[in-house]
């Protein structure tokens, strides 16, 4: 039996995204099973035809909670329109809230590595626990 692709992981893993939640990129990759290439997931929902509307692209985000630049004119105003439908909110800046709107995936088989923002890695600084499960920059 051959192992899926890791396009196909990663269309299967946006596709349990629910309806009024986001996911980062790196999120996405973890889940996959293809940690630390949040860059792949872009390159494949960009890969993905508008016939295909199978799998919810508006639904990842960066890790900031803003919708990235893309190559298409007019993406960027169409993924922030089918968030807005889904009940997802945007602030002023336009980011959304990840704590409000984003998705906790139910744990597996496995535990997938958790993304820089449930890690504690935010915004360039990053955290470790100690062997007595405090954490130190």
């Amino acid at each position: 039996m051959k192992a899926p692709s890791s396009y196909a992981r990663i269309y299967a893993t946006v596709r349990r995204i629910p309806k009024g939640r986001v996911a980062s990129y790196g999120q996405v990759a973890a889940l996959a099973g293809l940690p630390q290439q949040a860059r792949q997931v872009g390159y494949a929902l960009a890969a993905l035809r508008r016939a295909d509307r199978g799998v919810p692209w508006q639904r990842v985000v960066n890790a900031r909670g803003e919708i990235s630049a893309r190559g298409e004119p007019g993406a960027e105003d169409l993924q922030r329109l089918l968030l807005e439908r889904e009940g997802v909110r945007f602030d002023a800046a336009g980011c959304i809230d990840l704590a409000r709107h984003g998705w906790r995936a139910p744990e597996r088989q496995g535990r997938a590595a958790p993304d820089r923002h449930q890690r504690g890695q935010v915004r360039g600084v990053a955290r470790t626990r100690s062997s007595k499960g405090k954490l130190s920059k």
